[in-house]
């Protein structure tokens, strides 16, 4: 879609928004980011999943790529109050070996991976270099990262930790990774911010999410009938 027939689009589209939820879109979509996103590799208990998704929106990562090998990815609307509508989630669910599937696309379009390991090898997400795009990928919650998923690692991280305890659960350390990184990427200026056409086709998504008759006004408005 031209960027004109989009900005003319979301005119339209802002035509049936209330003035807070129009300005609540252009706050959010302003802190959204694809510089880091999250790999969820067969995550498959709901409340994780739940958190997870809870914990991106939150922190205005935009994407999700959701690995489903051996475990249907599900969640608990109550737990991730919805949070899940506002991403953009990539399933992998139909090759033989999805896993591989994910790490190379994502490697085509320039992200290093970072694997969430305890390992002696492992460096602190702390001292994780950010100068690419970065994937970080959280492993299942019974064994971890799988063995496809460590082939395509760039580095091996951990989260520091100073109990007896090693390591949190997934759905926490997802979370904490994503804080300590995105504000991360805020201090050290990196390009983090999305492109003004990616910006323009969230809020339009956004948009057709929250009007329960877009679909409507999108056939008017390719048919001529708006304009």
């Amino acid at each position: 879609m031209k960027k004109q027939v989009s900005e003319r689009l979301y005119e339209i589209l802002s035509e049936h928004l209330t003035d807070r939820k129009r300005q609540l879109f252009e706050k959010i979509v302003n802190d959204r980011t694809r510089y880091l996103t999250l790999v969820l590799e067969d995550i498959y208990q709901a409340q994780n999943a739940s958190a997870i998704q809870r914990s991106a929106e939150s922190w205005g990562v935009q994407d999700l790529h959701i690995i489903e090998n051996e475990h249907y990815f599900k969640h608990h609307k109550r737990i991730s109050k919805g949070a899940g509508n506002w991403l953009t989630l990539h399933r992998y669910n139909s090759e033989v070996n999805n896993s591989e599937a994910c790490f190379k696309k994502l490697k085509e379009e320039g992200y290093q991976i970072a694997v969430t390991m305890l390992d002696d090898t492992s460096i602190s997400i702390y001292d994780l270099d950010l100068s690419k795009k970065t994937a970080v990928v959280m492993g299942t919650e019974l064994t971890g990262a799988s063995d496809i998923a460590l082939k395509y690692a760039d580095k091996k991280v951990i989260i520091p930790t100073y109990g007896f305890t090693e390591s949190l659960n997934v759905g926490a350390a997802a979370a904490v990774i994503t804080q300590v990184l995105v504000e991360r990427l805020r201090r050290e200026q990196r390009p983090w911010q999305l492109t003004d056409e990616e910006k323009l086709k969230l809020k339009i998504e956004w948009a057709c999410k929250t009007i329960y008759w877009s679909k409507h006004i999108i056939e008017m408005y390719e048919s001529g009938e708006i304009s």
